[in-house]
């Protein structure tokens, strides 16, 4: 099987390069500097369990027809990624890996709905430098979990999941829609390490972030059930522990929260969005927490989310100005 991973940044790298370590034929294709580096000196995945430097082939087009795809552009991307490699992509499996809850219908949109895999990816990773990125897997727990987005029947989810098995932990999902929007109420936090500059675990040691952190998946919570969206349970993520917090205290709230972060592990956790700034480029926060205002604007009478809509406000502040602000400056924003 010729698997071509199109968007091979920090997500695609890692999930492309241990499917090569396994023996699979993976080609990435990525940026002109990642991909020159790793032809080069090869991939290097610098984790928890050590170094490893895996000979994966890397391009910066795709010119083959591949038996799989694993698409890990950004969701502001897809349309074009997708458009672009259309011409090898009749009969071929798709399979998206993009934050947010808009990938599957916007890839559908371009080839149709029957070739479409949707996943969710549960391990954290950062693109470091060209040819070497840094990531970190929960030890014996899902790090991904791949689901029918379209009602397809059939049994290619199992044979899917045995294949990425042999890189990453793999579960299957009968409601992979609604585990994008668990998973999405989550992310909601990844905004505020974008404005702040500061790693998701620096960052709530303060207090008054771990307190945003909260009001913003509380915002989003409420929003998403006024607007009758469906959720689903999801592995180390469980939606009643945002239920539990959210009617809590703050001071109690932020107590549980400082607990959670700290069980991430020692890998700096910059977020996407985070990761995109440094490097000068468009962030997805119109598909995370700008979903969630976006929806609050959908009701005929409409649903306030002014948390999540000033953190969407801040971050596109930081993209056009490339200043980030202090947790005592974030503060002050919130407390006008």
């Amino acid at each position: 099987m010729k698997i071509a991973v199109i968007g091979a940044g920090a997500i695609g790298s890692v999930i492309g390069g241990l499917l090569s370590k396994a023996g699979e034929d993976v080609t990435l294709i990525g940026r002109k500097s990642h991909v020159d580096a790793i032809n080069r000196n090869g991939l290097l995945l610098d984790g928890a369990s050590g170094k490893v430097i895996i000979q994966v082939k890397a391009a910066e087009d795709l010119d083959f027809k591949p038996d799989l795809v694993l698409l890990a552009v950004k969701t502001q991307d897809v349309e074009v990624s997708v458009m672009k490699i259309q011409p090898y992509l009749s009969g071929v499996l798709v399979v998206t890996m993009q934050n947010g809850v808009r990938s599957d219908d916007l890839v559908a949109g371009v080839l149709g709905k029957e070739n479409i895999i949707s996943s969710v990816v549960f391990f954290n990773s950062s693109f470091l430098e060209p040819g070497r990125v840094l990531f970190s897997t929960p030890f014996g727990k899902t790090a991904l979990l791949i689901g029918e987005p379209f009602d397809t029947s059939g049994h290619r989810l199992q044979s899917l999941s045995a294949l990425l098995n042999k890189a990453l932990p793999t579960d299957i999902s009968e409601d992979i829609r609604g585990a994008h929007w668990t998973k999405l109420l989550w992310n909601l936090n990844t905004a505020v390490p974008a404005v702040t500059g500061l790693p998701m675990q620096e960052g709530n040691q303060y207090p008054q972030i771990r307190e945003l952190n909260i009001n913003l998946m509380k915002e989003g919570l409420e929003t998403i059930k006024l607007a009758g969206i469906k959720t689903a349970e999801i592995p180390g993520m469980p939606l009643s522990l945002i239920e539990v917090m959210v009617k809590m205290p703050l001071p109690d709230a932020s107590a549980i929260m400082k607990d959670s972060i700290k069980s991430l592990g020692e890998l700096s956790i910059l977020g996407s969005i985070l990761q995109s700034i440094k490097r000068g480029k468009s962030t997805e926060i119109d598909y995370m927490n700008g979903e969630i205002v976006n929806l609050g604007k959908k009701k005929k009478r409409g649903i306030p989310t002014p948390v999540n809509s000033l953190i969407v406000e801040l971050v596109h502040q930081v993209e056009t100005t490339g200043k980030f602000l202090t947790p005592e400056e974030l503060n002050q924003r919130f407390s006008r």
